[in-house]
């Protein structure tokens, strides 16, 4: 089992839940093939819609993967992401990332550059890391 963070705007995450799925990386097959059944994937949303909205800095989702595969769809003509599928939980509690800046190795002492960790658009967690985010979150990680 692997730990993911994936970075979305907030909007973009509730699309996925609604749906059972996760995309990355702006459909790109790339950001979602490593992605197998059992891994965890928790979503920071640094905003609320794509390219605008409201700042909102926060993991805003998370979830256990459920398919075998990374397999692409035809969202319209021109686009065809690649997703996997996703069991999301149900209700948890969106944790502003601040006050967990310092507890995280993957922000810990980066200063007012933490958010270079999540530039990538999808981070491999530590267990640790992931652990703290998923109680934060009001998230017991089942076997």
């Amino acid at each position: 089992m692997t730990f993911w963070i994936g970075v979305a705007c907030r909007d973009h995450v509730k699309r996925g839940e609604e749906g059972g799925f996760a995309q990355l990386g702006h459909g790109k097959h790339l950001a979602v093939k490593n992605l197998k059944r059992g891994d965890w994937i928790a979503y920071y949303s640094p905003t609320s819609i794509l390219g605008s909205g409201d700042k909102i800095q926060a993991f805003t989702s998370i979830g256990r993967i459920t398919s075998d595969a990374a397999y692409q769809v035809e969202q319209n003509e021109r686009f065809h992401p690649w997703r996997v599928d996703v069991e999301f939980e149900k209700n948890p509690t969106e944790v502003p990332i601040r006050p967990l800046l310092e507890d995280l190795d993957m922000t810990r002492g980066r200063g007012n550059k933490w958010g270079m960790a999540f530039r990538a658009g999808k981070i491999k967690a530590t267990d640790a890391d992931f652990l703290k985010i998923a109680a934060a979150m009001g998230v017991q990680l089942a076997e």
